[in-house]
């Protein structure tokens, strides 16, 4: 490390709290440390979140490319084709949901530990790294979707790896980075470039790896807008009609009242925020702050790439779910850390050990109670789609058959069904829920008994 970073009112022989945790608890040095963080993080995930959980409506339409998971859901404007090519080694050899969630957790464990490798040896502190990974992993909704087939946490470790690789000059890896964060969502990876390309004007390695990684990554998406959609435009259109309109909007609020769930806030209004889950969220901006101040040469674009990442969610999609800003969150863990370390640093040794040992405890309890809560209710949630197939197998439905409703690509998938959306011909059934209407005259309606969430209804045809 050039001691130049480090500012000159704090001396660079100063033991702080992390640093010594870093020497006592990684012996093997902060490599192993972050390994450790990794295995850990794919672990809990599993415990927590059952391997058996019932593929949920966005994961049915990335595995669903393949035949294993079939038949194929519609694939929609807003999607890229990175989760597809993540489940492959999985989809081509089974249709068992335990592999899949078993093997995504080890990959998104693999992920963590591969995001946060650049920065190892960047700091003072030894253990600033792994501990800033374990505080962006023991977000619920972070452990939540490690063992998902969603491409937030990857996007997320993309972009905290290509920012470390910009800080290191590791070109290879910077453009393996962005090429990773475009092929799971390409509108997230050109929000990733851009700081990148403006910290890089003057270091043509830098953006050349950069401009290859947007290619590699992006380019699959412009070709895929140009051979179905007609183009990017009219694709990027496409998209915002599916996401009820993009326009500038201010949904900070909404991503406030998300942290306790539900998955996806929309709409949000009427939902109230719970106070536990925002102390750390409130904390977080004092902290980064802090950090900032004590490491800005080190850390600045960290921010500023969060600040980028956070744009579209912040003030173009007028919805939230706690997912949309892992990205925002893994960029901000380091300097938060900093900042903390900072902060305790003016303390006495026993009253930083008393407030690291309630931040911690209080962290773990609140994350993990509301990850096991959202568990359980996704369990029951996602069961209901077979409770409605065995309804329909009872009517006389099953495959080769279509289905039709707002609701039907989870039962259609559990079912064996295809959808009218997906081209399937004129429906079997439809799928109701709500004040989803009925289909008219020579259609019957059939409740469906002993739901989690109330009226499920299904519409067959009437008798002759």
């Amino acid at each position: 490390m050039d001691v130049r970073d480090v500012p000159a009112e704090e001396p660079v022989a100063r033991v702080k709290w992390i640093r010594r945790i870093g020497r006592a608890g990684t012996a093997g040095g902060p490599a192993r440390a972050l390994a450790v963080v990794a295995v850990l993080f794919g672990a809990v995930g599993l415990v927590l979140v059952p391997p058996w959980l019932a593929l949920g409506w966005d994961e049915i339409v990335y595995v669903s490319r393949w035949d294993a998971f079939g038949p194929a859901t519609p694939f929609s404007a807003p999607r890229s084709r990175g989760v597809p090519l993540l489940v492959a080694p999985v989809a081509l050899v089974t249709d068992s949901v335990v592999v899949l969630r078993c093997y995504l957790a080890a990959m998104a464990a693999l992920a963590l530990y591969l995001g946060f490798r650049p920065w190892v040896g960047e700091f003072a502190s030894r253990a600033a790294v792994p501990v800033a990974a374990a505080a962006y992993g023991s977000l619920w909704f972070a452990l939540f979707y490690a063992g998902s087939a969603m491409p937030n946490h990857y996007v997320a470790m993309a972009a905290v790896a290509a920012v470390g690789c910009v800080r290191r000059n590791m070109w290879l890896g910077l453009a393996a980075a962005v090429a990773v964060a475009g092929l799971m969502r390409a509108s997230d990876a050109v929000f990733l470039a851009l700081p990148l390309l403006l910290s890089a004007w003057r270091r043509p390695r830098t953006l050349s790896a950069v401009l290859a990684g947007l290619a590699a990554g992006v380019g699959p998406w412009v070709v895929e807008a140009e051979r179905r959609f007609g183009g990017v435009r009219e694709r990027l259109a496409e998209a915002s009609e599916i996401q009820g309109g993009t326009g500038l909007t201010f949904s900070l609020f909404k991503h406030a009242t998300a942290l306790d769930g539900p998955l996806l806030c929309r709409p949000c209004e009427g939902d109230p925020m719970a106070w536990q889950l925002l102390v750390w969220w409130l904390l977080l901006p004092p902290l980064v702050a802090l950090g900032l101040y004590a490491a800005r040469r080190q850390v600045g674009l960290l921010v500023v790439t969060a600040f980028s990442m956070s744009f579209t969610y912040l003030f173009l999609i007028d919805y939230a779910a706690a997912r949309f800003l892992l990205p925002v969150y893994a960029l901000l863990a380091l300097p938060a850390i900093l900042g903390l370390e900072r902060f305790t640093s003016h303390l006495s040794a026993p009253a930083a050990a008393t407030l690291l040992v309630v931040l911690v405890a209080g962290q773990l309890a609140l994350q993990l109670t509301v990850l096991r809560a959202h568990a359980r209710i996704q369990e029951n949630a996602r069961a209901d789609w077979e409770r409605v197939s065995d309804v329909l197998r009872g009517e006389g439905v099953g495959p080769p058959c279509v289905l039709d409703g707002p609701q039907a690509i989870p039962v259609a998938h559990t079912l064996g069904c295809t959808t009218v959306s997906a081209g399937g011909g004129p429906p079997d059934a439809t799928v109701l829920r709500g004040d989803d209407p009925a289909p008219g005259e020579g259609w019957r309606t059939v409740e469906v008994p002993g739901t989690y969430n109330a009226d499920w209804r299904v519409a067959v045809p009437a008798a002759p």
